[in-house]
């Protein structure tokens, strides 16, 4: 039996991914609103959880992270933690408005950094676990539409990068999810873009993932293509490009 934590665990992908790891597992719900997890409890119990949980998590309180963690732990080891939490933030207030800039950077790469950080850790210390951690392609290389967003994205991937080096040798591993755009709740009345994919596709890969021990997954596949001809593209075309 391992024991699962979500971070963000009104997240779509999040629950999507919580179902396919429940079978006879200890799973924890980390939400800002945990009553509203009522519904993907009864999931994961219904997919063979041993034992589901849900608290309070306020993920852009950095101060409380780790004793939220302490108290996650008080009850039994963390062997695997998914950090599925994010917004994608209004790029239009945010050109104008330092507060809505802050939030997203806050969200998309200082509380995630935080909480890898406190996790690793605590893993390193017992010479085993499991991360999960959402780059996007937004972050590959920033584009004038969303480059608020995408700067976050970027900050993160690079962090990310360098946390899965540092770990080589620990018995910790980092698994970093770059998916593109993801038809649900986080991007409803937006047009999905080429190569949009649904968070049950996204938690497949993840689930994959941490089986083979797949440290980098681009949703889909071709997607790390894509990003490797972006990065060819002149800047002249490149401001152009549409979100």
């Amino acid at each position: 039996m391992s024991r699962i934590v979500l971070f963000g665990a009104t997240s779509e992908i999040g629950g999507e991914i919580l179902t396919r790891l429940a079978s006879g597992n200890d799973l924890v719900l980390a939400a800002r609103r945990p009553e509203a997890l009522t519904e993907l409890e009864d999931a994961c119990r219904a997919a063979g959880a041993s034992a589901v949980e849900s608290i309070y998590f306020d993920a852009g309180d950095v101060d409380t992270q780790a004793s939220v963690i302490d108290d996650i732990e008080s009850r039994g080891a963390v062997d695997t933690a998914i950090a599925a939490f994010g917004v994608l933030g209004d790029q239009e207030l945010a050109e104008h408005d330092g507060g809505e800039v802050a939030r997203i950077l806050h969200t998309d790469f200082t509380a995630q950094a935080v909480l890898l950080t406190e996790l690793s850790g605590r893993m390193k210390a017992r010479g085993h676990g499991d991360l999960v951690a959402f780059s996007s392609i937004a972050g590959a290389r920033v584009r004038r539409p969303n480059y608020v967003y995408g700067s976050a994205k970027a900050g993160l991937d690079g962090f990310c990068q360098g946390m899965q080096d540092a770990l080589r040798g620990t018995g910790v591993r980092l698994t970093v999810i770059r998916p593109g755009f993801v038809i649900g709740k986080m991007t409803e009345g937006m047009d999905p873009a080429p190569l949009s994919v649904t968070p049950d596709v996204v938690a497949h890969a993840v689930v994959t993932a941490l089986k083979t021990g797949t440290p980098d997954v681009w949703v889909p596949r071709s997607l790390g293509v894509l990003a490797t001809v972006m990065r060819l593209v002149p800047r002249f075309l490149w401001r152009r490009a549409p979100r």
